[in-house]
Parts: structure tokens; C-alpha cells; sequence
């Protein structure tokens, strides 16, 4: 009944149900998923396992690729299965377990999670569930919609338990681009040096004995959420474009820019829906998740070629894509995450990255990670891979939140994910600040002209005058640096009243 999709015959009697599958992960395990922002997650067994948790003891250690979809990582939360979680997560009950200190949330940059487990750092998996759209004559694994850290979690892991979900358009077959690179100290360099090449093997080539289950499951993909471009971010995205085309006519970009590196969420996606009208053409993507502006910009003619490690869609968009896969087949790839945020091959393509921040300060550094310095929202993902490696850093963000209460712009940030050290340019609604050559005095100008909201301008402009009256190399009131944070807790606005 399977033939099509488990093409070895001995395989076929590994077939069970998604509970008895489940009965293999126990008390204590270090459990590995297939799951990339959303795509190609697991979805049977998550379920099982909470089934399980709600009526017996049962607490995992869980790593996967990034954030899961359907609220899995919600669900896995609210039964107590979660005793530590990494490398990154987007859900909103799994966050609250986290800043509540019920789950151990290790934030890690998305490129080093697998190589902490070759060095020993981080135990490795117990077992690895992993979602697959076909298992080839030789047992290897194809995956569905993301890569991530599938490859070498199945192949680090005792045993293997595949979930095969018949509800995937078997067109994916043939996208993935799985290179795992050779053990230090004789690893090799990774032979990529363009978007468009491919260097690995179609399928995860794990020894067919260590699949212990093969659950079948018919599941649509995850649609994800994303809120249109608004005039904020299509001023954020015109102020981008005039910046490429300055960069274009000077000589220090060519015309269709250098490889594209795009942060997951709204704002960051809807940004690049910008490009859609500029004059920018066969431009490529070397990035992590390939959100609908990816699609968006294929359609007009403006995208050319597209790395990355996931495909996570919204509903409309993923309709209508994965049931038109052949049409953007040969343009994609889809790549284990180390490969897709590895620092070599960023800094050798010389990526453009555009990421968002949670909030950044009058010298540029940049939070993206905790909300009033202590309380994390999703984690650091592929930014910090990114930023530091990049032709060009770019973070983006809109200038005010929570209708004005929270300034994106502050005297110091209340965490930092990504140093002044490692920012190019800073982009809101307002205005953008090159940071290219400056020093922090200057930095801080350009920030203030440029990118703070207009109610906040002459309180940060008092703040930086008043630190550079007491000097410094990077001025500061430290008994006011993060005022701004504490009138929020205690009053919900960061300014005083009056």
C-alpha cells in the first residue's frame, strides 16, 4: 500500500501506530525532531507523547531544528513533558513554562547545536523523530519541508522513528541538499561557493536498521501567520531600497545586490514584499526559512535562486505552493542548518542579512531576544550565525510598540544578543542610520537623527547629551541606563509622566 513511498520492501512490517511508536521514547530520554520554524515537524508523535505525560510521569530532553508548528511545543509544555528545551521556540505556553522556570531553555545560535553534540557538550539523542515524505530503495530518509538538524540528529541517534506523511506533495523528493561535514580535526572546507550549487545527497543516508517505527499520518503542513506589509513596514522596506541603490550607484554593490539572508517573522517578511516593486532583479536568497516573500518575489520575476533550510508558509500561500511545487522546484534547495548558517559559507557569499530586533541602542547594539532584559520571547535563532559573518548586517524594526507605550530605541538595551561591533544599519519607519565607520559618538547621532520616534527623540537626545558631558568613549549614565526599561514595568509607559 506504501510501495511508492517505503520503496524497501523490508521495512513495511516497521509500520505502527503513532501510540506504540511513542512507547519507545522513556523517562529521561534526550529525544531529537525534525522541525524548522514550523515546517516539517513531527505531529504524531508529539501528540502521543503527551498523551502519555498526561497520565504518567514523563519529562524529555527535546532538540530540534527551531520552532515546531500545530502548538506542539505548547502542548508538550502545559503536560509537563518539557524538562529542558533547545535550540529555539516560538510559542507562546512553551514561553510562559520557560520564564517561569518549569522548562530549561538552552538559546543557542542555530549553526552550533549539532556540533555541540559531536563535542560532547550537549548529550546525544536517544532518538531521533523524523518527518518524511518517502523512504528511498536504500532505507535512506527524504524530509518533507525543512532540514534543519534532521540529518544528523537520525544519524547521531540510537534509533530512528519516521513519521511518513502522505498529506506532503512527493514533489519534495529531490530538493534536499544534505552535506554533514567530516569530523575535526581533518574536516574539509565546505565546497559551496554559490547559492545555487548543490553539494550533498538528496536524502538523510542513515543505516535502514536503526528505523525502529514508521508511523503513517496524512497531516497538511503548518500554515503560519503573517500579517501583511502596513505603511510601517513599506516605509521600513523604501528606506532599505534607497539604501541598495545608493550602495548600487557607488559601485560597492552590483545590481542585483549580493545573496539575501531574511530573519523569520511579519516584519521581515513583509520588508522584503518591498523588493517586489524596486529595480532590483535575479537576486538569490542564501537564508534559513523561505517565507511567502519568497515566493512573492519568484512570481515577479525578481528571485532567481533560493537556499535555505525550511519552507514556512501561511495558509493561502502554502496552498498554493506546495500544490504548484514543479513550478519552483529547480529555483529551490533546502539544506541542513548548519550548512544554511554556517559562518564560513556566509562571510565566502558575502550575504546581505536582514534580521529583526526586539530593540537597539543609542550605539547599536542589538536585543532580539528578552523582553525588559529578563524575559525571553523565541531565541537567538540564525541571527547571530548571520550578523557576524555578513557583508552587510542589517537589523529592522519598527520605531515604537504596544501603541506607542515601548520605544524599539533606548539609552541601552536590557540585553544584548548582537554587539555594536557586529551592526551595519539600522532601519525603522523613521529613517535609517549607516553605522558603517563610525565611531560610538557618531553612531549614536545617526541612530537619534535617524531611527528613534519622534515622542521619544528629546528624551534620548537629553540622555545622550548628558552622557557626553560626564565622557567616555561610549557615553553612559549608568544610573539612568535602563530607566527607560524600569518605567515600563512600573508605570507601562518608558517615559515618565508629565
Amino acid at each position: 500500500m506504501y510501495s511508492e513511498r517505503i520503496r524497501l520492501a523490508s521495512l513495511h512490517d516497521r509500520i505502527m501506530s503513532a501510540a506504540q511508536a511513542a512507547a519507545l521514547i522513556e523517562d529521561g530520554m534526550t529525544v531529537g525532531m525534525s522541525g524548522f520554524g514550523g515546517a516539517g515537524d513531527a505531529k504524531a508523535i508529539p501528540l502521543a507523547l503527551v498523551e502519555r505525560a498526561e497520565g504518567a510521569p514523563l519529562r524529555i530532553n527535546l532538540i530540534t531544528g527551531a520552532s515546531l508548528g500545530r502548538g506542539l511545543d505548547g502542548l508538550m509544555a502545559e503536560a509537563g513533558l518539557l524538562a529542558r528545551r533547545m535550540p529555539f521556540q516560538g510559542d507562546p505556553l512553551l514561553r510562559r513554562a520557560i520564564n517561569a522556570g518549569d522548562v530549561m531553555f538552552i538559546d543557542q545560535h542555530l549553526s552550533e547545536v549539532v556540533e555541540q553534540i559531536r563535542d560532547g557538550h550537549i548529550p546525544t539523542p536517544d532518538i531521533a523523530v523524523i518527518e518524511a515524505v518517502a523512504i528511498t530503495e536504500q532505507g535512506h530518509i527524504v524530509p518533507t519541508s525543512s532540514v534543519g538538524n534532521s540529518a544528523s540528529l537520525a544519524l547521531m541517534a540510537r534509533q530512528v522513528i519516521v513519521e511518513l506523511n502522505l498529506g506532503c506533495n512527493p514533489l519534495l523528493e529531490g530538493l534536499h541538499d544534505i552535506h554533514i561535514p567530516e569530523d575535526r580535526p581533518d574536516r574539509q572546507p565546505i565546497p559551496l561557493v554559490r547559492v545555487d550549487e548543490r553539494i550533498g545527497t538528496p536524502a538523510i543516508e542513515i543505516d535502514p536498521a536503526k528505523i525502529a517505527a514508521i508511523v503513517i499520518c496524512d497531516t497538511p503542513e503548518t500554515a503560519y501567520p503573517m500579517l501583511p506589509p502596513d505603511n510601517e513596514t513599506q516605509a521600513i522596506a523604501n528606506h532599505l531600497i534607497g539604501f541598495f541603490e545608493r550602495e548600487v550607484a557607488s559601485g560597492r554593490l552590483a545590481g542585483n545586490l549580493a545573496p539575501l539572508q531574511v530573519g523569520v517573522g511579519s516584519i521581515a517578511n513583509a520588508v522584503m514584499h518591498g523588493l517586489i516593486e524596486s529595480s532590483f532583479s535575479d537576486l538569490t536568497l542564501y537564508s534559513e526559512v523561505l517565507q511567502d516573500s519568497a515566493f512573492a518575489l519568484f512570481d515577479a520575476g525578481r528571485l532567481g535562486f533560493a537556499s535555505g533550510c525550511s519552507i514556512t508558509l501561511s495558509e493561502d500561500c502554502g496552498r498554493r505552493v506546495f500544490a504548484d511545487l514543479g513550478k519552483y522546484r529547480d529555483r529551490l534547495v533546502l539544506r541542513p542548518q548548519e550548512i544554511s548558517n554556517h559562518p564560513e559559507v556566509a562571510r565566502r557569499l558575502g550575504i546581505i542579512g536582514i534580521n529583526t530586533a526586539l530593540e537597539f541602542d543609542l550605539y547599536g547594539n542589538v536585543n532580539s531576544t528578552h523582553v525588559g532584559g529578563t524575559r525571553m520571547m523565541n531565541g537567538i535563532g540564525g541571527s547571530g550565525d548571520f550578523t557576524r559573518n555578513a557583508r552587510l548586517a542589517i537589523f529592522v524594526t519598527k520605531s515604537v510598540a504596544k501603541d506607542g507605550a515601548i520605544s524599539s530605541v533606548v539609552p541601552m538595551v536590557g540585553h544584548v544578543d548582537h554587539t555594536e561591533h557586529d551592526v551595519d544599519i539600522l532601519v525603522t519607519e523613521q529613517g535609517l542610520a549607516d553605522l558603517r565607520g563610525l565611531a560610538p559618538r557618531e553612531r549614536a547621532r545617526a541612530i537619534i537623527d535617524n531611527c528613534v520616534h519622534p515622542d521619544y527623540r528629546a528624551a534620548l537626545e537629553d540622555y545622550f547629551a548628558r552622557a557626553c558631558e560626564r565622557g567616555g568613549q561610549t557615553p553612559h549614565l549608568l544610573g539612568e541606563a535602563l530607566s527607560w526599561h524600569l518605567n515600563l514595568e512600573e508605570r507601562g509607559h518608558m517615559l515618565k509622566a508629565g
